[in-house]
């Protein structure tokens, strides 16, 4: 029975994923991002199917075990392209590190404006990175991992349904500055909607959302006493 639901929780992330990305190609809107929508149609069926989170987690670790080969593929387009990145390092890096202290800002601006307790703060503090280095650092710093993560993963769905219109709206063509803006504010979920638009902005996608994530874990230390 165990083994059955695992295959129908992967077949339905799966379908799910694919029917996201058809209706997005054809009817483009935030609310039809494959992130968003395949969330939510997970989150439905689930619920119509009489499943919970637990029957559902083995399907998704088996999932989340091929990220990491599919993360280690990003490195194939970054190579080939290494004269345009290298080319473009130091503006790259220059904008990731204002993006990122903006969404610090904000964290702060957020929290005073509403009086925010500090493990709240914590987890506005890490919000655009990816998930297991945002859990380690509030960990590290004694907060709440959960209200981190969820940080995180609400984040990249905001990241995914808004940044692309965003984009467009201003005009932001360029796939290199595309990937870096995904990487940046939405980390995976950021790089996975990335790479729908080009391998080549998936790829940059992917090294900004892992130097985002280094950026943060040295700026951390830092800020922690503000927190």
């Amino acid at each position: 029975m165990t083994a059955l639901i695992t295959t129908y929780s992967i077949l339905l992330t799966i379908i799910a994923y694919i029917i996201g990305r058809k209706i997005y190609a054809k009817y483009p809107s935030p609310f039809t991002t494959p992130v968003f929508f395949s969330t939510i149609t997970i989150i439905l069926i689930l619920l119509a199917s009489g499943l919970n989170f637990e029957d559902y987690t083995p399907g998704k670790n088996i999932i989340t075990y091929f990220l990491g080969p599919a993360t280690v593929a990003l490195a194939v387009p970054l190579y080939k392209n290494r004269k345009i990145i290298v080319k473009h390092a130091l503006p790259a890096i220059s904008g990731m590190i204002l993006g990122l202290m903006v969404t610090l800002i904000i964290a702060f601006t957020i929290a005073l404006a509403f009086s925010l307790p500090p493990f709240i703060l914590q987890g506005l503090a890490v919000k655009s990175i990816t998930v297991p280095i945002a859990v380690e650092i509030t960990e590290l710093y004694g907060g709440d991992s959960n209200i981190s993560a969820a940080f995180v993963i609400l984040t990249g769905v905001l990241g995914t349904m808004i940044a692309p219109k965003m984009m467009d709206k201003l005009n932001i063509t360029l796939p290199f500055a595309r990937g870096i803006a995904y990487g940046t504010i939405a980390h995976g979920l950021g790089t996975a909607q990335a790479a729908q638009e080009s391998e080549f902005t998936g790829a940059v996608a992917g090294a900004a959302m892992a130097i985002a994530g280094i950026l943060i874990s040295c700026f951390f230390p830092f800020i922690s006493h503000f927190l």
